[in-house]
C-alpha cells in the first residue's frame, strides 16, 4: 500500500476516491479529451420584461460580487449547484488586500476580524543554494471561508438578493434584450463565476488544451514542531520527474497547512495527481523535520489549475461575462481563486454597475471588463522558466539557481520591488531593475535560460514587457485627463473608465501597500 493510500484512506469523505477522480479528469485534459458543451444559444426574439439585472452562476466566489452589486441597488440572483458553504481550509491573503471588503461595505470591521482565524509573520522564500529572503505581511492572514461566506450570504439576502441553492446551471439563451437562464430566470446580464471548468468557458474555448498547468497537493495536520512563520516559495530538491517541486506552509487554526506544487505543460507523460501526492508525502519529513507518524492529518487538499495564453477569455456572447477563474483572469504563476477575485472585486463591481446603467452589454463592451493586462502576461516567461518540458535536458539545479539570483537581487532592491511580485503584481520599474541587476550579477545563468524557454517565447515576452511600460505611462497620463472626462456622455465615460482600469491593472498600479 502506498503512503497516499494509507494516509488518505484514514480521512473521512472518500478522499482517495476524490483524488483519483480529479486525476482522471487531469489525464483526460492532458490527452485532449475535453468536453465542449453547447450550453449557450442565441434567440433573436425579444425576451420582454426581465426579473433581474444580474444572474450569477457559481456561489463560492460569486457571492462576493453578488453582495457588492446588490449593495449598489441592483436586482441580483445567485444560483449555486449545491449548498453555498465555504470550505474548512483557510484562504491565505494579506490584510491590506481585504480592505476592499470594508470599502464596498460587504463586512463590518468586527466581522472582518472574526473572519480572520490565523495571522503569522514572517514568511520565507528559499532555495537549495542557501539563499533565504524573509518578508512580512504577505499571505500572512488566514480567512475562514465558512464564516466569511455565511456572513456574506446573510448580507446578500438582507439587501434584497435572492439565492437559489441546489440549482446547477444548465443553459443560457441570449436574446436581444436579455438572457434566459435555465429556462427559468430572466436577466439583463449573466455573470459566470463557475471556475476553470465552467461549461460556458468550455464552450467558448472549444476543446483547446491549456498552455500550462499548476498541480498542487497538500494537507492540514497537527503534530508539527512549533513554528509561527510561513513559507511562500521554497525549494530544497533538484528537478525530479521533469518537475521542479515548490513548497508553501502556513500556520492554520487546526495545525499547519503544507502544500507542494509544480508548473508544467499539458503533455500526457507529465506526472499525475496521485503520483505527485506520493512525492509530497515522501518529502514531507525532510521539509518539515517531522516523521509522518507524528502527524495527525485533518484534511487533504489537491487540484490542478489550467492556464491559457488566450486570457482573459473574450466571450463572443453579449450579456454574458465570465469572471474570476472562469475568465482566466490571473497570472500563470498564481492559483487564481480568492486572491484574484479580491484583487479585481472593486474594478468588476464598479464596471458591471456602469455597464448596466449605460446599457453597455454587447460582447465588445463587456470584453473591456476583462482586458489584456501586460502585468499578467509577462509572467508567462517566469512560469516557463520554472517548468521543464517532458523531453528537455537542463541542469538539475538550474531553476533553483535562477530563482536564487533573482530573489537575492529583489531583496537588495527593497520591499517596493519584492513585495508586489510576491503578491502577483508585476510593475515596469521593479521588473526592469530586477532584470538589469540580475543580468549583471550572473550573465552566464541568463544565457542558459534562453534555450530552456525558447527564443520565440522570449521575443513574445519582449512585446508584453514593452506594453507594461506603455501602460504605466498611459495610466499616469489618464490621471491628468480625468477632470475633462466628466463632461463626456455617459456611454463614452464607460469606455474611458474601462481603458483606465486596463492601464491601471495592466501596469500593476492597482497595488497598494
Amino acid at each position: 500500500m502506498s503512503l497516499t493510500q494509507k494516509i488518505l484512506s484514514q480521512l473521512p469523505g472518500n478522499v482517495l476516491e476524490r483524488l483519483r477522480s480529479a486525476d482522471s479528469i487531469l489525464t483526460s485534459l492532458k490527452e485532449g479529451n475535453i468536453p465542449v458543451p453547447m450550453v449557450v444559444k442565441d434567440n433573436p426574439q425579444p425576451l420582454g420584461n426581465v426579473d433581474w439585472d444580474v444572474i450569477i452562476s457559481g456561489g463560492t466566489l460569486g457571492i462576493l460580487i453578488g453582495c457588492a452589486l446588490v449593495s449598489r441597488g441592483l436586482r441580483v440572483a445567485l444560483i449555486e449547484r449545491g449548498i453555498l458553504r465555504g470550505r474548512e481550509q483557510e484562504w491565505n491573503i494579506s490584510r491590506h488586500e481585504l480592505q476592499v471588503l470594508l470599502d464596498l461595505d460587504l463586512l463590518t470591521p468586527e466581522e472582518l476580524e472574526k473572519a480572520i482565524v490565523t495571522e503569522y509573520n514572517p514568511a520565507r522564500v528559499g532555495f537549495t543554494s542557501g539563499v533565504e529572503v524573509w518578508v512580512e505581511n504577505v499571505l500572512n492572514i488566514g480567512v475562514y471561508p465558512v464564516y466569511l461566506l455565511e456572513t456574506l450570504k446573510q448580507r446578500f439576502l438582507e439587501r434584497g438578493g435572492k439565492l437559489f441553492e441546489n440549482t446547477p446551471f444548465t443553459e443560457a439563451v441570449v436574446h436581444a434584450d436579455g438572457v434566459m437562464v435555465n429556462n427559468q430566470f430572466k436577466s439583463r446580464l449573466l455573470i459566470d463565476a463557475m471556475g476553470n471548468f465552467s461549461p460556458i468557458t468550455q464552450q467558448i474555448r472549444q476543446g483547446v488544451k491549456p498552455d500550462a498547468l499548476c498541480l498542487v497537493v497538500g494537507t492540514c495536520a497537527s503534530g508539527f514542531p512549533e513554528n509561527h512563520s510561513g513559507d511562500l516559495l521554497l525549494s530544497f530538491t533538484e528537478i525530479k520527474n521533469q518537475c521542479q517541486y515548490f513548497w508553501e506552509a502556513f500556520p492554520a487554526k487546526d495545525g499547519r497547512t503544507t502544500y507542494m506544487f509544480t508548473y508544467m505543460d499539458a503533455h500526457p507523460q507529465h506526472i499525475g495527481l496521485e503520483a505527485f501526492f506520493e512525492e509530497y508525502l515522501r518529502l514531507m519529513p525532510e521539509y518539515q523535520s517531522v516523521e509522518l507518524q507524528q502527524l495527525e492529518f485533518k484534511r487533504a487538499l489537491f487540484g490542478f489549475f489550467p492556464s491559457y495564453r488566450q486570457s482573459p477569455l473574450k466571450t463572443p456572447f453579449p450579456r454574458i461575462l465570465p469572471i474570476g477563474d472562469s475568465s482566466g483572469n490571473q497570472s500563470p504563476l498564481s492559483f487564481g481563486g480568492f486572491g484574484a477575485m479580491i484583487r479585481n472585486l472593486k474594478r468588476l463591481t464598479l464596471g458591471v454597475d456602469e455597464a448596466l446603467q449605460t446599457n453597455q452589454l454587447s460582447a465588445a463592451s463587456l470584453s473591456l471588463l476583462q482586458p489584456y493586462q501586460p502585468s499578467l502576461t509577462v509572467t508567462w516567461l517566469f512560469q516557463k522558466a520554472m517548468s521543464v518540458d517532458i523531453n528537455q535536458k537542463i541542469a538539475p539545479n538550474q531553476i533553483n539557481q535562477l530563482l536564487s539570483v533573482v530573489f537575492a537581487q529583489m531583496q537588495n532592491l527593497g520591499e517596493s520591488v519584492l513585495k508586489p511580485f510576491l503578491q502577483d503584481v508585476v510593475q515596469f520599474n521593479g521588473l526592469t531593475k530586477t532584470l538589469f541587476t540580475t543580468s549583471l550579477a550572473n550573465p552566464g545563468l541568463i544565457f542558459k535560460i534562453i534555450p530552456q524557454v525558447g527564443l520565440i517565447t522570449l521575443i513574445d515576452w519582449m512585446w508584453h514587457y514593452i506594453n507594461l511600460g506603455v501602460y504605466s505611462i498611459l495610466f499616469d497620463v489618464s490621471l491628468m485627463l480625468e477632470p475633462l472626462i466628466r463632461n463626456l456622455p455617459e456611454n463614452n465615460q464607460y469606455y474611458w473608465h474601462r481603458w483606465v482600469d486596463a492601464w491601471k491593472y495592466g501596469s500593476g498600479n492597482d497595488y497598494e501597500q
